[in-house]
Parts: C-alpha cells; sequence; structure tokens
C-alpha cells in the first residue's frame, strides 16, 4: 500500500477506487440520470459529487447511484439545484 491507498470504513483498502470513481461519472452521463454537468471525485477517503442538476428528484437519484456504487466509502454531495422557474418580477435594464 502507498500513501494513495484509501480505505473503506471498515478499514479495508478499496482497490481501484480512483478508476471506479472516473466510471461513476460517466455513469451519469450515460444512464438513467443523463446528467453532463455531475462530476464524482475522490477527496481524500470520500467521493464528492459536484454539479448543478434540474431537480430534486436528478439529485436524490444521483445520490442513490452513487450510493449503490460505494457503500462503503463516505460520500458528500455538493450538487445544487437549479432554478428552473420564470423569474416573479421584470428585469431592470436601466
Amino acid at each position: 500500500m502507498n500513501e494513495h491507498t484509501v480505505r473503506s470504513r471498515s478499514g479495508a483498502p478499496t482497490v481501484g477506487l480512483d478508476y471506479r470513481v472516473a466510471h461513476l461519472t460517466e455513469c451519469f452521463a450515460a444512464g438513467l440520470p443523463g446528467e453532463l454537468g455531475v462530476r464524482a471525485e475522490l477527496r481524500g477517503e470520500a467521493v464528492l459529487l459536484t454539479g448543478t442538476v434540474p431537480s430534486a428528484r436528478c439529485r436524490e437519484d444521483i445520490m442513490r447511484i452513487a450510493r449503490e456504487a460505494f457503500p462503503d466509502v463516505p460520500l458528500h454531495c455538493d450538487i445544487v439545484t437549479a432554478r428552473t422557474a420564470p423569474p416573479d418580477d421584470a428585469e431592470d435594464l436601466e
């Protein structure tokens, strides 16, 4: 093992975690969510999810997929939901 070896919550080394994280990002783009703007990154002993999605439902789907892919690795979600509703007031162009 080296300084890049990541251990799961159980303490066992997690082999190929960086490749699994890259594969997860590809799955988000090609799979059910179809989200190109969501990234998964390895941060220390955790996986960080970042990006912008159109709905809370989409964010929940992405978190479910990530939890299934990494059941023994801590997940951090910094995914935000885009505002898709039209503005309530007129824009002032002065």
